[in-house]
């Protein structure tokens, strides 16, 4: 490991706003931060430039980003301190135990952004609109939250809404090219180190806002795993 992560990953130790695989914050989030606010998470947040974008426009809401690498929340946590934010926060945690986390319907809005669109087939359970992510999002959601998506990959765009259209979810907002279509440029015009690096060669970014169905998601995974595969094999994913 190199000597610039070691010295964030002793620095973040020392951060109040962040933290580390915590136990028993299911239903505690409010004590973490100043005041008692809506909770929005950014999950797979990377350098946490939403949550502090976010943070600075909506004082009235708390913001919490969430990744599993703690070089990466260094970056967020450091600005956010700097600032200071102190709605806004960080906890170093794998997205696949998000439901452990949280009470039910302590959260009020999830934000995905520039997620990894795990683009071969074979991995499709690993993104982050999958069903089986949604069902744990579902356990600590508030009925009619939102989730917002944004990506650079038509692959992961083009399967969220599959997803939307499958699982009974509601569209609310959808865009193929938000710099030239979206009506929420202050919204949607933070920008992410991953973003920046133009890994999908797309020449467009993707926004995608929907809410959960209130009942269970139904039991339609095999038919969409098909439907993975018929439409994706092509592209040698």
């Amino acid at each position: 490991m190199g000597q610039k992560k070691l010295i964030r990953f002793e620095a973040i130790k020392t951060f109040g706003n962040v933290l580390q695989h915590p136990a028993g914050m299911p239903g505690r989030w409010s004590s973490f931060f100043e005041k008692e606010q809506p909770l929005t998470l950014e999950l797979a947040c990377g350098k946490g430039e939403y949550s502090v974008g976010l943070g600075v426009m909506f004082p009235e809401r708390n913001f919490l980003g969430i990744d599993k690498k703690g070089n990466r929340l260094f970056v967020g946590a450091k600005k956010a301190l700097e600032i200071p934010l102190h709605n806004v926060g960080f906890m170093r945690a794998q997205i696949d135990s998000i439901d452990t986390y949280f009470a039910p319907e302590e959260v009020d809005e999830i934000w995905l952004t520039f997620p990894d669109p795990q683009l071969r087939s074979s991995k499709a359970k690993k993104r982050l609109t999958h069903p089986k992510f949604l069902r744990k999002y579902q356990t600590f959601l508030k009925k009619g939250s939102l989730i917002h998506l944004k990506t650079d990959s038509p692959v992961l765009y083009t399967f969220t809404k599959k997803v939307i259209e499958l699982y009974g979810c509601k569209l609310v907002k959808c865009y193929d090219d938000v710099y030239g279509k979206a009506l929420e440029p202050e919204l949607l015009n933070i920008k992410t180190h991953y973003e920046g690096l133009d890994i999908a060669k797309s020449g467009k970014i993707f926004y995608v806002q929907f809410r959960l169905p209130d009942e269970p998601l139904p039991l339609k995974d095999e038919e969409l795993k098909n439907w993975v595969f018929e439409t994706e094999t092509d592209r040698g994913s």
